[in-house]
């Protein structure tokens, strides 16, 4: 990929949710909400200290996180819809 997210930005793809109800019901795509889970493409290289020194990402790429409802900002790379955000507007890893 030709995009490289800076400071402490984070890169990803949505994971599409599942198109049955644990009950076995079918939602219409109308009635789909976006995902708030992704798979992590591409990170930057973290934030600096008012002292110049490196914060490290707590993140990687490959990894699995939830984000808020509202984060993120929608890009198209290489034909592709994804999400950038801060680092600090994911909400966790995914195991």
């Amino acid at each position: 990929m030709a995009f490289t997210p800076l400071h402490d930005r984070v890169l990803v793809r949505r994971v599409e949710s599942d198109e049955k109800t644990a009950g076995g019901l079918y939602i219409p795509e109308s009635a789909k909400e976006k995902p708030a889970e992704a798979e992590v493409i591409a990170v930057g290289e973290g934030a600096r200290k008012d002292s110049g020194e490196l914060i490290p990402m707590s993140v990687k790429a490959g990894d699995k996180v939830l984000f808020g409802k509202w984060s993120g900002t929608e890009v198209t790379v290489d034909g592709e819809e994804l999400l950038i955000m801060k680092e600090s507007d994911i909400l966790g890893l995914i195991s």
